[in-house]
C-alpha cells in the first residue's frame, strides 16, 4: 500500500488540506498500513525504523477523534525526550491547521511548571509529554486523565531503555480501560510485547523491514543555502556539471509551479509535474522528459512516482523530504541501469540535522558542498570549450574552415592570433548565457 496517497484514505477535509499544505500526497508504507487499522478505532502495534512518518501516522488519527467542543484532556503521547515531544508537538500543530478549537500542549521537563499548569488549567485536549514530567501533573492532580480516549507510545523502545517502564505502567493505569492504544518504536524488545500484553485488546501488528540502500553509484552532497538563493544555487551547480537532464523535487505544488516559471525566466528548458494536472497532461510532460526535449522536470513526490529515465544525470531535492524514506525514492531516480549519477539536497540553517537524519536510515555518507562560484563556472566552462576545440581538431575535416583561415592569415593576421579570437568570441558567447541563466 505505499505509495498511496492520503486522499485515498478516509481522513477529514481539514486534515487532507494540511498534509497537502505540509507537502505531503504520497503515503509512507507505515502510514498506509497503519492509518486505516487506527481510524477504526483499533489497537496498533507499528514496528518501523525512525524517518518512516510514523509522526504523521498517529498525529492524524489523535486529531481525528479530538472533539473540539470538548475542552478537557482526550488524548497523550508519551515520547522519551524533550526534543521528541517539541518535535511532535510542532507536527500536530501543522496538522491541526484547519481544525478549529484544538489545543495542544507539550510537557517536559526543564521548563518552568507554572507555566504549563496554567496552559492546562485553560483546558488543553492533547498533551504530548515526557514521562516523567506528565506523572509530575498527575501527582499535582493538574492532569485529569478520566476524559482520555487515545494514548500513543512514541519511541517506545527508546522510553523503556531511559528507563520509564513504571512510570509509563502508572500512566497506563490511570487512563479508562475503554481507549485506543498506539505503540510506535523502531524495534520490538520483550519488554514491549510484555506491555501491549497487558494494556493493549487485539492489536493489530504491523512491522517494516528496513530497506537497504539501492542506489550505490549515486554521489550524495548537501547544499547549506538561504531561501532566496536556492535558486541561484541550483543554476551554478547545473552550468558547473554541465547537466543535460536533471530532475528537481519540491515537497509543493505551488513550489514547482514558482521553481518552473524561474527558472523558464532564466533560460532553462524547464517543465513541472503534479497533483492537481490532468493525467493527459502528465503524460505530456513525461513524454518531453524522456525524448529530452526538457533539460529540467520539477515535481512533487507523488506525481514523480512513475518516473523511470535511464538518463537522468542529477536529482536535486530543492526542499528537504518531509520523510527519509522519500529520500531514498527521490535520489533512486539516477544512476539507473549502472550509472552513475548526482543527489543534492538544499538545506536551509537547522534543516541541517535532518541531514544526520537520513545519513543514519540511509547508511550513507551526505557530504557538504558549497556553491560554485561564478569564476569557477567560468571556468569549468573554459575548460570544456577547449575540449571541444581538441576533439575537433583530432576528428580533421577541416578543409573548409583552413581556407577561411588561410584568408585572414593573407591579411597579416597570425594563426595564434585568429585561434584567440574565435577562442574569446567562444567564451563571451557562453558566458552571456549564463548571465542570463
Amino acid at each position: 500500500m505505499a505509495g498511496s496517497r492520503f486522499t485515498d484514505l478516509n481522513l477529514s477535509k481539514e486534515i487532507q488540506l494540511a498534509l497537502e499544505d505540509m507537502g505531503f500526497e504520497e503515503t509512507t508504507a507505515i502510514q498506509a498500513q497503519s492509518i486505516p487499522y487506527m481510524l477504526e478505532g483499533r489497537d496498533v502495534i507499528g514496528q518501523a525504523p525512525t524517518g518512516t512518518g510514523k509522526t504523521v501516522a498517529f498525529g492524524t488519527i489523535v486529531l481525528e477523534r479530538i472533539d473540539p467542543t470538548n475542552k478537557g484532556l482526550q488524548a497523550v503521547i508519551l515520547c522519551p525526550t524533550r526534543e521528541r515531544a517539541i518535535q511532535v508537538a510542532g507536527e500536530l500543530k501543522k496538522i491541526s491547521k484547519y481544525k478549529k478549537g484544538i489545543d495542544i500542549l507539550p510537557i517536559y521537563g526543564g521548563q518552568p511548571i507554572d507555566h504549563q499548569i496554567k496552559a492546562l488549567k485553560r483546558g488543553v485536549q492533547i498533551i504530548i509529554g515526557t514521562p516523567g514530567r506528565v506523572m509530575d501533573h498527575m501527582d499535582r492532580r493538574t492532569l485529569r486523565m478520566e476524559g482520555v480516549k487515545i494514548i500513543i507510545l512514541d519511541e517506545a523502545d527508546e522510553m523503556l531503555d531511559m528507563g520509564f517502564r513504571e512510570d509509563i505502567e502508572t500512566i497506563m493505569k490511570k487512563i479508562p480501560g475503554q481507549r485506543q492504544t498506539i505503540f510506535f518504536s523502531a524495534t520490538m524488545p520483550k519488554a514491549i510485547l510484555d506491555l501491549t500484553k497487558k494494556y493493549q485488546s487485539n492489536p493489530q501488528f504491523i512491522k517494516l523491514v528496513h530497506k537497504e540502500m539501492t542506489v550505490p553509484n549515486v554521489e550524495q552532497f548537501y547544499v547549506e543555502v538561504k531561501q532566496q538563493a536556492k535558486t541561484e544555487a541550483f543554476a551554478r551547480l547545473i552550468d558547473y556539471y554541465d547537466l543535460k537532464l536533471s530532475l528537481v523535487f519540491c515537497n509543493t505544488k505551488k513550489r514547482v509551479d514558482e521553481l518552473v516559471e524561474e527558472l523558464i525566466i532564466r533560460g532553462y528548458i524547464a517543465d513541472g509535474l503534479h497533483g492537481d494536472m490532468q493525467q493527459k497532461q502528465r503524460d505530456a510532460v513525461m513524454s518531453k522528459f524522456r525524448r529530452k526535449e526538457i533539460e529540467v522536470l520539477v515535481a512533487t513526490d507523488v506525481a514523480a512516482r512513475g518516473i523511470d529515465v535511464g538518463d537522468v544525470e542529477a536529482v536535486f531535492n530543492y526542499d528537504i523530504p518531509m520523510d527519509d524514506e522519500y529520500y531514498v525514492h527521490r535520489i533512486g531516480r539516477t544512476a539507473r541501469a549502472g550509472k552513475a549519477g548526482l543527489a543534492f539536497t538544499f538545506v536551509i540553517g537547522k534543516e541541517v540535522y535532518r541531514i544526520k537524519e537520513i545519513q543514519k536510515f540511509t547508511k550513507t555518507k551526505i557530504i557538504a558542498k558549497r556553491i560554485p562560484s561564478v569564476s569557477d563556472v567560468e571556468e569549468i566552462r573554459t575548460n570544456m570549450i577547449l575540449k571541444n576545440v581538441k576533439d575537433v581538431v583530432d576528428a580533421g575535416h577541416l578543409r573548409e574552415f583552413s581556407n577561411l583561415i588561410e584568408k585572414l592569415i593573407q591579411e597579416d593576421y597570425t594563426s595564434l592570433d585568429i585561434a584567440a579570437a574565435l577562442l574569446k568570441i567562444m567564451i563571451d558567447k557562453e558566458g552571456k548565457e549564463l548571465s542570463i541563466r
